[in-house]
């Protein structure tokens, strides 16, 4: 599914990045300062000028399951507005994952409003979520990350705390990059 070679290039950038901001590869990352890197301003749905609190209740409380993150990508600063209704963990994923489109420079999908004020994506390419669900996990918890917690945590709770993410995330990255098959474990 992947163009070839985009697997390996996501760990590199994700070290690179760390690189960048001065963090080992086996440290947890700050978000906020790749949002800066890539001039991006993160909000939640409460700081949305001249949302209603009727619309606001809807988007945090009735339909909350329905969206994560959501990026206005525009000149010179994109907008992200995270689902601050979701966990720490989730919130950190889905921008992670936001970021992923950005850095990966993919085209914001068009978007239009129907007659009775719902949002319709005009389109939608598996291809280019998959690969900003693959370099998000690269970027919360690359290789050597998963290394270092494999040897230095017993509690997987522990280290998805510590990296803020979810349990679900860190698992994740631990089957599919092959670090439990390489310690040994299912």
């Amino acid at each position: 599914m992947f163009r070839r070679g985009l697997k390996k290039w996501c760990e590199d950038e994700s070290l690179e990045l760390r690189s960048e901001l001065g963090v080992r590869p086996q440290d947890p990352i700050d978000l906020d300062k790749i949002a800066e890197k890539y001039k991006s301003k993160v909000i939640h749905p409460s700081e949305v000028p001249g949302l209603q609190p009727e619309d606001l209740d809807n988007l945090l409380n009735h339909h909350a399951g329905a969206w994560s993150a959501v990026t206005i990508a525009s000149r010179p600063v994109s907008l992200i507005i995270l689902n601050s209704a979701h966990s720490l963990g989730r919130m950190n994923s889905s921008l992670a994952h936001e970021l992923s489109h950005l850095i990966l420079d993919h085209e914001p999908s068009n978007i239009s409003v129907s007659h009775d004020g719902l949002l319709i994506l005009s389109n939608y390419d598996k291809i280019c979520e998959a690969e900003a669900d693959w370099l998000g996990g690269c970027l919360l918890l690359p290789r050597p990350a998963l290394l270092y917690i494999k040897s230095n945590y017993k509690m997987i709770s522990a280290a998805a705390k510590k990296y803020g993410v979810s349990t679900q995330m860190l698992t994740w990255r631990m089957n599919i990059s092959g670090v439990n098959r390489q310690f040994g474990h299912k």
